[in-house]
């Protein structure tokens, strides 16, 4: 008489750790992306909310004054936080372009973002 054995056989473990851990590295590598991906999320959510901070108190403070854009604060510079430039210029007369423009680091060196709007005078 036959006997009936159950489980797995020495071969069949072998190859299923193998697959597994294939898998395993994939996965981990990925994680790697990921997270530089969500650090670069972040910093350019970051420079973004800045520079519309800056492009509304300039906005703020040309309609700040009679005439307008006499104010004092609305002029361009460069201003640095944590990690981020921002460079604003002001161009024109009656129909000012104000651009701003962020730049911080990320892991394949730094990267510019580029906030353009108009203010009438």
């Amino acid at each position: 008489m036959k006997q009936s054995r159950s489980g797995f056989t020495l071969v069949e473990v072998l190859v299923a750790v193998m697959v597994l851990s294939v898998g395993v590295t994939a996965l981990v590598g990925s994680a790697g992306v990921v997270t530089r991906m969500i650090g670069r999320g972040q910093m350019g959510t970051r420079g973004a909310q800045m520079a519309s901070w800056r492009l509304e108190q300039l906005r703020m403070w040309a309609n700040s004054t009679t005439p307008r854009c006499t104010s004092g604060s609305f002029v361009g510079g460069t201003w640095t936080s944590r990690g981020i430039t921002e460079k604003v210029v002001i161009t024109g007369t009656t129909l000012r372009t104000v651009t701003d423009s962020v730049t911080y680091g990320t892991v394949k060196g730094a990267h510019k973002d580029v906030l353009t709007t108009l203010v009438r005078c």
